[in-house]
């Protein structure tokens, strides 16, 4: 699989649930963030900046999901990209 253009197809990483003071907090505490932590699959030839293999933070309301060998992945824009890790 690989991208094309200004595209970049990511793998989301799951963050794990935090522990503050005993108690566990879950996904949904942390509704209010807006980025997305993502392992970078494929870039496509046209984007300039990042890598295979870099870990990035993008906008939640970017681009769509596309399953591949039972396995979703999301193709996002090199532009939603909003931090390199």
């Amino acid at each position: 699989m690989k991208a094309v253009n200004n595209y970049v197809i990511v793998d989301k990483i799951k963050i794990e649930p935090k522990k503050v003071g005993g108690l566990i907090l879950t996904e949904n505490i942390d509704a209010d963030n807006r980025y997305i932590k993502a392992k970078v699959i494929s870039v496509g030839n046209l984007v300039e900046g990042i890598n295979d293999e870099d870990i990035v933070y993008y906008d939640k309301h970017a681009g769509h999901g596309i399953d591949h060998s039972d396995k979703l992945y999301h193709v996002i824009q090199s532009r939603d990209v909003v931090l390199i890790d």
